[in-house]
């Protein structure tokens, strides 16, 4: 059968779709027009998300009962920005800035859009914490409803602004704008103090890195690390669900299952964008800050940062805590001794 095209407008310009009546979701028959549509409809909500921003080329060219690509060195893009990425391997990545683009990502077979928390014209400082709220096995969207809650009631406290939003899967994204002053290194170590204070304040939330350790509601603070993504507002995602915008009035009654990438439309025809503003509303990490200081008093310092990352000062051992254990069982046996060797986490945390 021979390959099929067809053109769309965005941003003033004509972008090339191959292949729209491809299938991206076999067990709905959703294709790649679809989601190119689904952009067209709120393309400057999208856009906001993404704006100049690297992102990495989720590319689900088989769609999604497939494994996608991921695409870091886009080699056929208009706005190619110059990164280091964390192995300090220098590369380029896309940015997008206009609709036009963001089209185009769809044309790539990308269905979700995954941006730095940084933009291409100041790369060491993030204008965007990131609060992930990610129910872990057993847990639902449910549980991380009521952290949100939590976590609703800290930023006022702080006097920072929210922005929340469903993942598209089982959990909730809360963005909050910055004022570029903190490099990676400090909004990731604010985003783990706040994380740690939610922790404190909600039983079903949880800071723990290793899966083995973790019930509940993890919050990744991970999220705010150099080169991490995360998919920006009105994604959609390999569950066929958007990742939508929603005012805090509706924490409680939101259904996420309900915002699909058919169904959105409504949705959006009645609520329209709902992170209109976001970019004028930036906060200061002063308070979080105060925090990270006072968790040190605490005893409370680093915290494992992604496998991939160079050890960072302060980080402690890469080893998962069953692992640790048994190999300081192992140890104390070879020494002739009966009881396991604690590690300085086991002092701090009897």
């Amino acid at each position: 059968m021979a390959a099929t095209e067809t053109f769309v407008e965005a941003a003033g310009r004509r972008v090339r779709i191959t292949s729209p009546e491809k299938v991206m979701f076999p067990d709905r028959g959703w294709t790649k027009l679809d989601v190119v549509e689904h952009y067209l409809m709120c393309a400057p909500a999208a856009l906001r998300g993404v704006y100049n921003r690297p992102v990495l080329l989720k590319r689900w060219n088989s769609g999604v009962s497939k494994d996608p690509l991921f695409v870091k060195r886009p080699k056929s893009a208009r706005n190619l920005v110059d990164v280091r990425f964390p192995s300090a391997r220098p590369g380029r990545m896309f940015a997008p800035l206009d609709e036009g683009d963001v089209i185009w990502m769809a044309q790539q077979n990308c269905i979700d859009l995954n941006p730095w928390n940084a933009r291409a014209d100041d790369l060491e400082h993030p204008d965007e914490l990131r609060i992930d709220l990610d129910p872990t096995d057993g847990f639902d969207f449910e549980a991380a409803r009521d952290v949100a809650f939590a976590v609703e009631s800290l930023l006022a406290e702080l006097g920072l602004d929210g922005w929340p939003k469903t993942s598209g899967n089982r959990g909730i994204h809360i963005y909050v704008r910055l004022d570029r002053e903190w490099d990676f290194f400090e909004v990731r170590r604010a985003g783990l103090a706040l994380a740690r204070e939610v922790e404190r304040r909600h039983e079903l939330a949880t800071t723990a890195w290793w899966k083995e350790d973790r019930s509940g509601v993890f919050i990744d603070y991970n999220q705010n690390a150099w080169d991490k993504t995360i998919a920006s507002a009105y994604s959609v995602r390999q569950t066929g669900w958007v990742s939508a915008p929603f005012r805090w009035d509706e924490l409680a009654t939101i259904d996420h299952t309900a915002l699909d990438l058919m169904t959105f439309k409504e949705r959006w025809a009645e609520v329209g964008d709902l992170t209109d503003g976001i970019d004028e509303a930036p906060g200061r990490l002063d308070g979080l800050l105060e925090m990270v200081a006072a968790d040190e008093e605490r005893g409370l310092g680093e915290a494992p940062w992604p496998p991939h990352y160079p050890k960072m000062p302060g980080e402690p051992p890469r080893v998962q805590p069953s692992k640790m254990v048994a190999e300081n069982w192992e140890n104390d046996e070879t020494a002739g001794r009966t009881s396991p060797v604690r590690s300085d986490a086991d002092q701090r945390h009897p």
